[in-house]
């Protein structure tokens, strides 16, 4: 069952936390990526190829989840750790962005959680600061894993990219795998076609075309601080037209949604898109 972070279980995740960097082992490294760090339910580390032309890093934070355990999605529900990336700028590089495969939804029967329940790889778009010369990247991880109960895990992932040395082709192949697994742009049979707010109602409604024969799609929703989603309730119209009705659950001061993004993420069968929806 995937139980995750309540406002009773807070001792248990201070102790938590206390402990995991006691669990924190590095476990080995090869060239371009970082030292494995473990905790109880799994472990993390990065992994980047040399610069592009233009500056970009091309980078992915792997996390590899023991049986059982799970991780979270960018907007993990009623509570948990989405995945957070910090990178310390002296070490000439930013982070422009994290990308997230599609993720799943899970429910108890009391709340509902979006994550991940295998192995999964963040891909970076990192982007250096200094004209040339070696990289030394030095990141702070901190995301939650959950079994039982969830336990916030972080770590210092340190990797150095040395001009002139010759990078380990699977290490490219895992970005190369980690972004072709992130959900595909808007396209003429899969877009999100209408959206609108209801503020009254707190209710979001959302039009998609979805491939032919998908049937009911699932839906993920993620939108800036204060502002949290509910079930959707879909109906399946004409095929391919999809309705969703979404609740919104403000949980801070501010009640309205124009000029804020929402990330919304949609599966249909064996394809996921990926758009920004935006009110005037």
């Amino acid at each position: 069952m995937f139980q995750c972070t309540t406002f009773q279980k807070m001792g248990q995740l201070i102790v938590a936390a206390s402990l995991v960097s006691a669990f924190f082992l590095p476990t080995g490294a090869k060239a371009a990526t970082s030292e494995w760090v473990t905790s109880p339910g799994g472990m993390i580390r990065l992994v980047a190829t040399a610069p592009e032309a233009d500056g970009t890093i091309p980078a992915a934070l792997e996390v590899k989840l023991n049986p059982g355990w799970k991780t979270y999605w960018r907007e993990p529900g009623a509570s948990g750790i989405p995945p957070q990336v910090t990178l310390d700028p002296a070490g000439g590089v930013v982070l422009e962005k994290i990308g997230f495969p599609v993720p799943k939804t899970f429910d108890d029967g009391v709340v509902r959680y979006v994550g991940y329940d295998h192995s999964v790889a963040f891909p970076l778009t990192l982007k250096r600061t200094q004209a040339a010369g070696d990289i030394n990247i030095r990141a702070s991880v901190f995301l939650g894993i959950c079994e039982d109960i969830c336990i916030p895990v972080q770590g210092e992932l340190t990797l150095a990219l040395k001009q002139d040395v010759f990078d380990n082709p699977l290490d490219g192949a895992r970005i190369n795998d980690a972004i072709a697994a992130l959900p595909e742009a808007p396209s003429a049979d899969f877009a999100v076609t209408a959206s609108r707010y209801d503020a009254d109602r707190a209710m979001l409604h959302v039009t998609m075309r979805l491939p032919a024969g998908s049937g009911e799609p699932e839906l993920f929703l993620a939108g800036p601080t204060g502002f949290a989603f509910g079930k959707p309730d879909i109906v399946v119209k004409d095929d391919p037209d999809v309705s969703a009705s979404v609740p919104v659950r403000l949980t801070g001061k501010e009640r309205e949604l124009k000029g804020k993004p929402i990330v919304v993420t949609i599966r249909a069968r064996d394809r996921s898109m990926e758009t920004t929806l935006a009110f005037d």
